[in-house]
């Protein structure tokens, strides 16, 4: 033991003796680390906000459509599917979404309308925030009321306000014309990682009562497809296995795979995957910045035996071992890459809040670099074991020196 720091105590007197050759050498792993560190916990702090942004909107929905099979026999989702579907435990509410192209005119000129056929769980399903008004429901779904919901954004382009609750809009739709009573305003969620964006020309979008659109569309009998909130608390896969296996059993269609699965958890983990791909690339790329960091070390490495062939010349006359010689020298690269290794943990921690604030401030939301504590203790052995293998050779040379050759030289 009393050997090993008499080897750390030498090695830490030449680096000290060499201070701007050593903090030159460091630098390679001090930006290999640095960069790795704040990478990895920018692209996981993205990753989080991201994933917790996204369960808010569609955490635990489930997208189920028929597939052409089902359409070829003539096999559709039924208004007593959906109503049976919303009757299952675990299963919060249902809602179809069928969306049709019209136009409308109002004081502010002619617009191009999408109009989105909707259920009775639909405010729960589009996790509407509410402005003004509110949003139809079971009531307006049943009778067929002709109301609607429409967007501030969209309100402001059609009247110029928002405020437009009570009023009416002419929506033709198919060569015919029917008039809506907007109940409700909703609004952008604030501060998030997704903003929406309009374009000149961009149609309109209003959600109404798909039972509105019977005398429009004449088809709101069957659907193509049926969105369902499922309680966040349970596994959506189960779920959505007995949705399938409810409709399978009310159409007398099992193994003929009519009803096909989009799970919202599948969605995200596609996300995450791709966004650690990204992360992991971008990482692998900075990283080949502790390669050449620790070529450094290998050539101050030689430098260093180089300049001190006498220093073990004398060394091995007094007896030291090719052991000691060896790890006198690996000590020292040892401890340059640990120590810079540190400095790089310490500049990539703060990187990553920095870089985070500045996206923050930019962009109108709140990014937290997600670090933890196995990266760091990776990026540390990894730091470690980069001065050890690049010492080697410098350290076998050192050690193979001949004592009678090494005092020869000045």
């Amino acid at each position: 033991m009393s050997s090993i720091y008499e080897y750390i105590k030498m090695a830490v007197h030449n680096i000290m003796a060499n201070k701007g050759r050593s903090f030159l050498t460091m630098l390679g792993i001090i930006i290999g680390i640095a960069s790795v560190i704040a990478i990895v916990s920018i692209g996981e702090g993205t990753k989080n906000q991201m994933n917790s942004e996204i369960s808010d909107v569609g955490g635990g929905q489930i997208y189920i459509n028929c597939s052409s099979d089902a359409q070829t026999d003539d096999e559709w989702i039924l208004p007593g599917d959906i109503e049976a579907v919303r009757a299952m435990d675990g299963v919060e509410g249902v809602s179809i979404s069928e969306t049709y192209e019209g136009e409308t005119v109002t004081g502010k000129g002619n617009f191009k309308l999408y109009v989105t056929a909707e259920g009775q769980d639909a405010k729960l399903i589009n996790n509407a925030n509410m402005k003004h008004g509110v949003y139809f429901g079971e009531n307006e779904v049943n009778e067929g009321k002709n109301v609607c919901v429409i967007s501030d954004s969209d309100a402001k382009r059609l009247f110029g306000t928002d405020d437009v609750v009570g009023m009416t809009l002419d929506v033709t739709c198919y060569g015919l014309t029917k008039s809506f009573r907007i109940g409700g305003v909703t609004t952008q969620k604030e501060n998030g990682t997704f903003v929406s964006y309009t374009y000149e020309g961009m149609p309109v979008t209003i959600n109404v009562p798909y039972t509105a659109m019977n005398d429009l569309t004449g088809n709101m009998d069957y659907f193509y497809s049926m969105t369902i909130q499922a309680d966040k608390s349970l596994d959506t896969q189960k779920v959505a296995d007995e949705v399938v296996r409810l409709l399978e059993k009310r159409h007398q269609s099992a193994g003929e795979d009519y009803f096909q699965v989009q799970n919202f958890q599948d969605v995200m983990k596609s996300m995450n995957d791709m966004l650690g791909m990204v992360t992991a690339f971008i990482s692998f790329v900075a990283g080949i910045s502790l390669l050449v960091g620790g070529i450094g070390v290998m050539n101050i490495m030689l430098v260093s035996v180089t300049e001190r062939t006498r220093e073990i010349g004398i060394r091995k006359s007094l007896g030291a071992k090719t052991s000691s010689i060896m790890l006198q020298f690996l000590a020292e690269a040892a401890i340059l890459t640990a120590i810079g290794g540190i400095i790089g943990i310490v500049v990539g921690i703060a990187g990553g809040f920095g870089i985070c604030t500045l996206i923050s401030a930019s962009m109108e939301m709140t990014i937290q670099p997600g670090i933890s504590p196995s990266t760091i203790l990776v990026a540390t052995l990894f730091s470690c074991a980069v001065g050890v293998f690049f010492g080697i050779y410098p350290a076998r040379k050192a050690a193979r020196l001949s004592p009678i050759e090494a005092l020869r030289r000045n």
